[in-house]
């Protein structure tokens, strides 16, 4: 049987927001959701039931952009995240609009570090990401299928630090909606899988994150067991960070703009990646491995006075899902033990 099945990686684009003051170390982060999160993933839907998967992936990259040379004075500041996800899958069968319903719980576990000259590490649990409600579309027998539906991760990841950001959890909530388009015929997944990013304020210093846009991109073949093809992503930082400035100037003194912004911060950015997917599906489970390599980075600070701090991380990533069925409402019951 095979399922197509949505990776929802978590964060590791995060560990790319450390600053060189412990004070304001995550504020202004990166994207919550990993860019390259739906690659392999589609519109489509599997059976009626209840899946799980499990991931683990490694990003190694350096920090890029002009603070490169104003904040770390040349210095080649390394990257590095081990990511573990435990994701399930609801399928009840029902349909609403003509559409199938599902819905998802995902748990990411973080350890990530950067080297000098910023020297700082954290692990912990991060923000569970919960999808109440996807609708699935098939637009007739063409092939094509949408699929939208509407995320948000939850504070429930581990904080520490004077503004909860000293390790990976967030004290704000990150609402994310989605759409995928796809052509699921003759073997072809052909998927643009378009999402967002729309954060509340920090409940400790109100600084509010800017929006994030998400694409990736998916061209893969199955050709009997084994599905193969291109992949890739592009993320960006569409709006400026926003604080109340008496509460932000109070949090972090002088590094706060009269619009409310830290300078330290990148506030918009872009990222490219391209890589290729490979799978095989073994019947009861399928696996699958995905590389990118980021082509393209660029971070900016128009708020700055003199030199562009902005830092943003450039690298690459390696990516294995393993996903299977649990349970499906047509598997037979099992037969009643008794006792003496």
């Amino acid at each position: 049987m095979k399922f197509s099945f949505k990776g929802l990686l978590v964060a590791a684009a995060g560990v790319a927001a450390f600053a060189l003051s412990p004070a304001s170390a995550y504020e202004g982060q990166s994207a919550m959701t990993k860019p390259g999160a739906f690659i392999g993933a589609s519109a489509g839907m599997p059976p009626p039931g209840v899946y799980m998967f499990n991931q683990v992936f490694t990003y190694q990259a350096n920090l890029a952009g002009p603070g490169v040379n104003s904040a770390l004075g040349g210095a080649k500041a390394g990257v590095q995240a081990a990511v573990d996800i435990q994701g399930f899958i609801f399928v009840p069968g029902w349909t609403f609009l003509g559409a199938t319903y599902d819905a998802l719980i995902v748990q990411p576990f973080i350890m990530s570090s950067v080297g000098e000259p910023v020297n700082a590490q954290a692990s912990g649990m991060f923000n569970t990401y919960f999808v109440p409600v996807e609708l699935t579309w098939k637009l007739g027998t063409s092939g094509f299928v949408v699929k939208s539906g509407l995320g948000f991760y939850a504070p429930t990841g581990t904080q520490q630090g004077p503004l909860g950001l000293s390790n990976q959890g967030s004290p704000f909530w990150t609402f994310q909606p989605e759409l995928a388009i796809s052509y699921l015929a003759n073997g072809w997944n052909l998927t643009a899988f378009f999402y967002g990013e729309f954060n509340t304020a920090n409940s400790v210093d109100n600084y509010t994150n800017g929006d994030i846009f998400h694409v990736d991109f998916t061209a893969t073949k199955t050709i009997g067991k084994w599905t193969f093809g291109p992949v890739g992503y592009y993320v960006a930082q569409v709006s400026n960070d926003s604080c109340p400035v008496g509460v932000c100037t109070a949090m972090h003194g002088a590094s706060v703009t009269p619009g409310g912004v830290i300078l330290g911060n990148a506030q918009r950015y872009e990222v490219l990646a391209l890589g290729g997917l490979v799978g095989y599906d073994f019947g009861p489970a399928s696996l699958s491995v995905w590389a990118t390599q980021e082509v393209y980075a660029k971070a900016s600070n128009s708020a700055a006075y003199a030199a562009d701090p902005s830092l943003i991380a450039r690298g690459s990533t390696v990516l294995a899902t393993l996903s299977y069925r649990l349970w499906g409402p047509e598997e037979p019951p099992k037969a009643p033990m008794f006792h003496k």
